[in-house]
């Protein structure tokens, strides 16, 4: 039988519900501005009502309603959209970091003409151009020295700036790796909350959003996956492992190590494996640091070592005014102090390898000429042993560019006595050095008896850097290389000293019979100036022109790919979030059109109350017995 007090109790029930949705609705305006926040809705649904299916039913027309309760408070929320938005944001963090730094690296290289590295080159083949019109007289020598001093500063300037860079991705590196771990152990601390509050049957809304907010956050930085399937354990992948595991959060850690010249790996903390992600944030400074970065300095270092090689190989040959010759304009520190190469690589106390930049032939070629052998050529290249093969009917030249071309990690030229020269050239993986050549073998005659550069043909007569004295497979009694330099030429390259002491010493002209130069030959400053247009190979680049238009169009080029794909990201981002925001943002005129609806819902169960409660008075005092 229905109470007598049933319907204050009714109204009781309405008066709760509305003023909980008053207070949602209050929540909600109260974090408009609150970053990752969703709308929240109370979602009603009838009370239970009386007389439910039973055999001891009584007898009524209908089942009785008994008001209306709060069912639970909904967040607006698309989870289609959310994962969207964070596989998307790899990509939007990948492409705003890269661009920052590009940014950077075309103001490194956006110098002004004058005090550029190319501007001081010329000015410096402009000196020994002088140099070579009046070779007795002292102040183009003197020009000489200062134009290539300040060529110099220019170098080291460049290499500075692109080692501060590097250093700098290295400090974004190790933040960013923390930024992670911080963000493991929170999203795995919610989800040990969100557990609890959902055992016992509420909607932890303000979690939730807490924990989207710092997924999405944390996709920015790394690319990740999300799989809620399993509803006691919220799962976070990313580089082929799960980083969270409900309310398990993994860490990453940071190894030095050797083959990136004590930049930090990225690895698991548990195993110590490495981690390679394919995009995010890290994924960009890592990029940045090891592949962009270094082939900028190799670039360089490149073409440092190969300018300074062939200008002192020019005036090793000159005489100064002072009789004096065999010195180097640029000093040269080699990698290791034995005359040979050899070099402990494993650190046992014994010679194991052999570190040689520069190997060059006892014949005097015509690049003209037809060579009338056959065999194949096999240089070290990134992955492995590079084959040129090369014909009877093939020129010198022919055989020249086809090794420049190869691939390999070695470049051949003809020097100014026509003798070819090979060099090594930075290695693309980072365990192997670089200016190293490490391997050089011949199945035909070429590089043997015709160019005269190794002892014998095939594998017994090959040249390799995994064996000590390797030297000794080069053809001659003293054979012609050059040890490999010391790390980065381009951060220690100086005018020689003694030059700078005595000018008179810089060559300018070549003797004839080893007796001195007359003071007015120029021959030798006519040499080196001849370099500027001269085909030298730097790396597999033919002048030192077309190094610099290079360097200058591949920053460029990487400047405008990182703006548009950044301006893409952002536009597919805004359209995505603009999205999110229509559906889970607070709109505070809805909330107010909302707040109103509950006030007036809130009112009319008050005065129903205040009816029932007159009836009841009539029923209870004004009914007389």
């Amino acid at each position: 039988m229905q109470s007598t007090f049933t319907g204050i109790e009714i109204g009781k029930r309405s008066m709760v519900a509305h003023q909980q949705g008053m207070t949602t609705t209050g929540h909600n305006l109260s974090n408009a501005s609150t970053e990752g926040y969703s709308r929240q809705r109370v979602e009603f649904s009838p009370f239970e009502p009386i007389y439910l299916p039973g055999l001891n039913r009584e007898e009524t027309p209908g089942q009785i309603g008994q008001g209306t309760v709060v069912e639970r408070i909904e967040r607006i929320r698309d989870k289609l959209l959310d994962k969207r938005i964070v596989a998307q944001g790899s990509g939007e963090g990948y492409w705003d970091t890269r661009d920052k730094y590009v940014l950077q690296l075309e103001r490194l290289y956006n110098e002004p003409a004058d005090v550029s590295i190319r501007g001081r080159m010329d000015a410096f083949w402009d000196a020994w151009q002088e140099l070579s019109l009046h070779p007795a007289d002292s102040a183009p020598r003197k020009a000489v020295l200062e134009r290539g001093k300040t060529l110099i500063d220019s170098i080291k300037e460049r290499y500075k700036g692109l080692t501060s860079l590097q250093n700098m991705a290295e400090e974004d590196i190790q933040g960013t790796v923390k930024r992670v771990n911080e963000l493991s152990r929170q999203i795995a601390g919610l989800n040990e909350q969100i557990q609890k509050i959902e055992a016992q049957g509420d909607n932890p809304n303000d979690l939730y959003d807490r924990r989207d907010l710092l997924v999405e956050k944390l996709s920015s930085i790394i690319d990740i996956t999300t799989d809620g399937r399993d509803p006691d354990e919220f799962v976070i992948h990313t580089a082929g492992n799960v980083l969270v595991q409900g309310r398990i959060g993994r860490q990453f850690d940071l190894v030095s190590g050797i083959d990136t010249e004590g930049f930090s790996h990225v690895v698991w903390k548990e195993s110590g494996e490495e981690a390679h992600f394919s995009s995010g944030n890290l994924k960009a400074l890592i990029e940045m640091r090891d592949v962009t970065l270094r082939g900028e300095i190799q670039n360089l270092d490149s073409m440092t070592m190969n300018f300074i090689d062939l200008v002192n190989e020019a005036h090793r040959a000159g005489y100064g005014t002072n009789g004096k010759t065999g010195l180097d304009f640029f000093t040269e520190h080699p990698f290791v102090t034995n005359v040979a190469g050899n070099y402990d690589r494993n650190g046992d106390g014994a010679y194991d390898s052999t570190y040689i930049f520069r190997i060059t032939g006892q014949n005097t070629l015509d690049t003209r000429a037809q060579i009338g052998l056959e065999g194949t050529i096999n240089l070290s290249g990134q992955n492995g042993l590079v084959q040129v093969p090369y014909y009877a009917t093939d020129t010198v030249a022919d055989v020249v560019k086809r090794i420049n071309n190869s691939g390999a990690e070695v470049v051949a030229r003809l020097d100014r006595e026509g003798r070819l020269t090979l060099k090594g050239t930075p290695a693309a993986d980072p365990a192997n050095p670089d200016f190293v050549i490490r391997h050089v073998e011949d199945s035909g005659r070429f590089l043997e008896g015709y160019a005269g550069l190794l002892q014998d043909r095939g594998a017994d007569g090959a040249f390799r850097w995994d064996q000590a004295d390797a030297a000794l497979n080069l053809q001659g009694e003293a054979a012609d290389y050059a040890v490999a330099p010391i790390a980065h030429p381009s951060g220690w390259i100086e005018v020689n000293p003694a030059l700078v002491k005595e000018p008179a010493s810089i060559a300018s002209g070549y003797g004839e019979n080893g007796k001195p130069a007359n003071p007015g030959n120029g021959e030798a400053a006519l040499a080196i100036a001849s370099i500027r247009n001269s085909e030298v190979m730097v790396g597999k680049l033919g002048t030192f022109d077309d190094y610099f238009a290079d360097a200058v169009a591949r920053v460029g080029l990487m400047g405008e790919q990182s703006d548009r794909a950044l301006e893409t990201q952002n536009l597919i981002m805004k359209q995505l979030k603009d999205m999110r925001d229509s559906i889970s943002g607070v709109n505070i005129d809805e909330e107010l059109s909302q707040m109103i609806k509950y006030q007036h819902g809130y009112a009319a169960a008050a005065r129903f109350i205040s009816t029932v409660n007159e009836m009841l008075d009539t029923i209870i005092n004004r009914m007389g017995v």
